[in-house]
């Protein structure tokens, strides 16, 4: 079983950067590909980030790239989400979400654990 719990979100002004961070427990996060998803109030959740359990793969949603960057940090067991010049689309709560590294994840439900998320909120 794998505990996942984000942190790092806030209420920032536009052009602002915040690091959201996805710590776990239970397992090694390393054997596990994360991404990281936002949900909007009214709309659906939706995909910003992903990286590959070895961290040599990255992909992001067009809107995010060259602003945000997600990366790996084994030695606190945890993958975070820089994102700079953030912006007032941006505000959502930031989830990520883990799913075995043997495994694809097309799905929600493919994904083996999630966290309770973090509210990233950006002021224009």
């Amino acid at each position: 079983q794998v505990h996942l719990v984000e942190s790092g979100g806030g209420l920032v002004q536009a052009g602002a950067s915040l690091r959201l961070s996805c710590e776990a427990s239970g397992r090694t996060l390393a054997d596990f590909n994360v991404d990281w998803f936002r949900q909007a109030p009214g709309k659906e959740r939706e995909f910003v980030a992903a990286i590959s359990s070895g961290g040599l793969s990255t992909y992001y949603k067009d809107s995010v790239k060259g602003r945000f960057t997600i990366s790996r940090d084994n030695a606190k067991n945890a993958v975070t989400l820089q994102m700079d010049r953030l912006k007032p689309e941006d505000t959502a709560v930031y989830y990520c979400a883990a799913y075995e590294q043997s495994k694809v994840a097309i799905n929600e439900e493919d994904y083996d654990y999630w966290g309770q998320g973090t509210q990233v909120t950006v002021s224009s």
